[in-house]
């Protein structure tokens, strides 16, 4: 879950040109401009209707997240699904995350492989904004 204002906040971030202090992490590749219009972010969030996550896999004997082939909230080529340049066991972590998740009732979004979203959700048309403590 995540309140409508901090999708808010991201609004007023994406508007501040000089605010470029995690570009290299998360968008090296693009000006942060275009990022709602690419769709890395959105005025109106299924996190904000409880609807969506997101998320990796660990290994249950080690604790390691496995190799996904990229950081999770990257905003490029890399994070996307059909992204190609993957070593074999990448693209397996990633085909396994979606396998199971789609198992269980969700969909994934094409460009970022750890987002997921509740097939029929319950609140669909309904953006919370509470503060969880």
């Amino acid at each position: 879950y995540r309140p409508q204002k901090a999708v808010n906040h991201f609004i007023r971030w994406s508007k501040d040109p000089a605010d470029t202090l995690k570009k290299r992490e998360y968008y090296p590749e693009l000006e942060k401009s275009v990022l709602f219009d690419l769709g890395y972010i959105s005025k109106r969030s299924g996190h904000t209707r409880g609807s969506t996550v997101d998320l990796t896999i660990a290994s249950l004997h080690t604790g390691e997240e496995l190799d996904m082939g990229g950081p999770y909230d990257y905003f490029g080529q890399l994070s996307h699904h059909n992204y190609e340049d993957l070593s074999e066991i990448q693209r397996k972590n990633r085909k396994l995350l979606k396998s199971l998740m789609e198992k269980h009732g969700f969909r994934s979004y094409s460009k970022e492989w750890w987002h997921y979203t509740l097939k029929g959700e319950p609140f669909p048309d309904t953006y919370f904004d509470f503060d969880i403590y």
